[in-house]
């Protein structure tokens, strides 16, 4: 048997036709003396079917049962709509409930605050907003890999289960099979060693790289910060490729490229959808999407932007210190007010970036990178790696970090180093960016932040 057309497809159809099928979860309905006009919608558009139910079609005396949120299937004719703003409509000739609801359903109504809706988040992908969003997190994903694969790179999968703490904070979610208060990693335990869940795949990444040139990941990592802000989870996904040969230039070059791509992407493949956030979210998504797509970015060293904010005459809640990391408030100064515009800040003091950055010339600073865009502030977090194993043993030993549980990691520098580089981009905070969305909550399906993880 032929499966019935997606709503999305039959908005497409290029002429009326009889005996169509339409089958979907109920968004509105309304009611005349002659006649009831439902909503329907499957999830595979953002707009909506218009079924027109009256004395023609042969379950009429259905209507009061069906509410929003029941689910449908209905069989008719699609014609030519006479209302504004729709092509089709469905003319129904017979209705099936397939799954009925009742005046319980949380969204009989609109207007539920963020809040509420993450409370029920197992049915908020129902709302236009979520439904929307799902819709371009899916579009974006498969960009990135199509921004990717048409530069070469090679899609790899690095361990979710690692023992190697890439960032050196111990921020991190450990595992274990005990079950009791007994020392983690202890002779018993699976893998017989401390093992936690990835904040990246950065280190493994860099292994495949220096054998296959240029790869990437994308895949969920996840952080044990007790961090309760717009922009941190517990879990989330990021972008990491890691490329043989590539200085930090270089490495710039391919961020800023990849951000004008998939700002591009957005305004050619999801118009229906930006419309809607540009409508109801934040109207202002369009333009800043318009303008990344189309301008080149500026690049700014981190000494320089020190010196700008500190002539800005602003008064932030931060101190602004050489030496000590940028707040989101000085990102976003600098992207919205200063530049006004996306821009790559380089060169970080050593003193506040991790072991694997390649230290410069100047003993003070590494190559290192953050692309900033206006409305987040970092989108990407990027540097050269340390290829010079004797510059790279010394930084492990100034961040207390025991060499022999990265003898892997140095073996990349012993046999064939060559000068490589990387970055991680958020797949949220670009969601964040793409959507005008301003919490990250609201851009995973399911959110987990400290003391949340609802279903």
């Amino acid at each position: 048997m032929a499966l019935p057309p997606t709503i999305a497809e039959l908005l497409q159809f290029d002429r009326a036709s009889e005996g169509v099928v339409a089958q979907g979860w109920v968004r509105t309905r309304r009611d005349s003396k002659s006649c009831s006009f439902i909503e329907l919608n499957d999830g595979s558009t953002a707009r909506g079917l218009q079924v027109v139910v009256d004395a023609g079609c042969s379950d009429a005396a259905l209507m009061p049962q069906i509410l929003t949120g029941a689910s449908l299937r209905v069989r008719g004719d699609l014609i030519a709509s006479p209302a504004a703003g729709q092509r089709w409509e469905l003319q129904a000739r017979s209705l099936e409930i397939l799954g009925p609801c009742d005046a319980a359903y949380p969204l009989q109504k609109k207007g539920h605050s963020p809040e509420f809706l993450r409370s029920i988040a197992h049915l908020r992908p129902r709302t236009q907003l979520f439904g929307n969003l799902l819709r371009v997190r899916s579009r974006l994903a498969c960009a990135v890999h199509e921004f990717f694969q048409q530069r070469g790179f090679h899609w790899v999968h690095t361990p979710i289960i690692t023992s190697s703490d890439c960032e050196g904070a111990g921020e991190m979610f450990r595992l274990t099979t005990q079950k009791t208060n007994e020392v983690l990693g202890a002779k018993g335990d699976f893998f017989g060693r401390p093992t936690y869940l990835t904040v990246s795949g950065q280190l493994q990444g860099e292994a495949l790289a220096c054998a296959m040139g240029r790869i990437y990941t994308f895949g969920p990592t996840f952080r044990a910060e007790n961090s309760n802000t717009t922009r941190h989870a517990a879990e989330f996904w990021m972008i990491e490729p890691e490329m043989a040969f590539f200085d930090l230039e270089a490495d710039m070059t391919l961020a800023e490229e990849h951000v004008r791509f998939m700002a591009s992407h957005m305004l050619q493949n999801s118009t229906a959808e930006l419309e809607f956030f540009g409508r109801f979210v934040d109207k202002e998504v369009q333009a800043r999407l318009e303008q990344t797509a189309s301008q080149r970015f500026e690049r700014i060293s981190y000494t320089d932007a020190i010196e700008i904010l500190l002539a800005s005459g602003r008064t932030f809640t931060h101190p602004v210190v050489w030496g000590e990391g940028l707040q989101t408030e000085h990102e976003r100064y600098l992207a919205e007010e200063h530049v006004r515009g996306p821009v790559t800040l380089y060169n970080y003091p050593r003193a506040i970036k991790p072991f694997y950055m390649r230290r410069n010339d100047d003993g003070k600073t590494v190559a290192a990178m953050d692309l900033l865009v206006p409305g987040i502030g970092e989108i990407i977090g990027g540097s050269q790696r340390e290829e010079r194993l004797d510059l790279l043993l010394e930084a492990m030993q100034a961040q207390g970090l025991e060499s022999s549980d990265y003898d892997w990691y140095l073996d990349l520098r012993r046999h064939g180093t060559v000068p490589h580089s990387g970055y991680g981009m958020g797949f949220e905070r670009l969601l964040m960016f793409a959507t005008g969305i301003s919490n990250i909550r609201d851009v995973i399906a399911f959110a987990r932040t400290p003391g949340h993880a609802f279903t």
